[in-house]
């Protein structure tokens, strides 16, 4: 493994450019600071260079929430959004730190989607950015790469992303949740029962537990 000295590159990091992004967004962005040995740690664990968006972001933030907490884009941790992204993927796209995982979790939403970078599990599109839908519970492939995928969640109309999974008040609901729990519907989104949410009823749960539901209903439905 590279030491945290070969990782931080000041000079030529990608932080400039993303901050650049973050002005220019159009959806809500906030940037969740961070502190220097929790940053230096994750990004030892997850072993990406700062001349990287993601290692940027790994090292300069805890994370960075879109459209008032609706998707989480996770970093080195805060007390919003406890989890770093290389904790998170740990026995679950890895075994051990410094293992090329066969794909990577790099951000969630608040109804239990995921958002996951094709490491070679998902597809031949090595690089690649999928959505583990909790409609279909599949991985669908967005077509995008890591960076394009920051610029989707800085300026695409999410509106339009989610159409049919927005809840009347949701930006009220939303707020009360830390980064670290999601909405469990029931009936399940995925279900024929479930199609409109506004009838679904909802509760807060842990993000590992969904997830790991998540799974349990795709081998249940002989998804895998």
């Amino acid at each position: 493994m590279h030491s945290i000295d070969k990782l931080i590159n000041n000079e030529d990091s990608a932080w400039a450019d993303i901050q650049k992004w973050i002005s220019e967004a159009t959806n809500k962005v906030e940037i969740l600071p961070t502190d220097v040995q929790k940053a230096e740690e994750a990004l030892y664990q997850t072993q990406v260079t700062t001349r990287s968006p993601m290692g940027a972001i790994i090292y300069m933030t805890g994370g960075i929430l879109i459209d008032n907490g609706w998707i989480r884009i996770l970093g080195s941790g805060n007390e919003k959004l406890k989890r770093t992204l290389p904790n998170w993927n740990l026995n679950k796209t890895f075994k051990d730190f410094g293992e090329q995982p066969s794909f990577l979790l790099i951000a969630d939403d608040a109804i239990g989607g995921f958002f996951a970078l094709n490491g070679g599990k998902l597809g031949n599109d090595l690089g690649k950015v999928y959505y583990f839908a909790p409609d279909t519970l599949e991985f669908e492939p967005l077509d995008v790469t890591y960076t394009d995928f920051l610029l989707f969640c800085f300026n695409n109309d999410l509106e339009k992303f989610y159409e049919g999974y927005k809840w009347k008040n949701w930006k009220q609901d939303v707020s009360k949740l830390n980064g670290d729990q999601v909405f469990n519907f029931i009936p399940f989104l995925w279900s024929e029962e479930g199609e409109d949410i506004e009838k679904a009823s909802r509760k807060e749960i842990s993000i590992e537990e969904q997830y790991n539901l998540n799974l349990e209903f795709r081998k249940e439905l002989g998804l895998e």
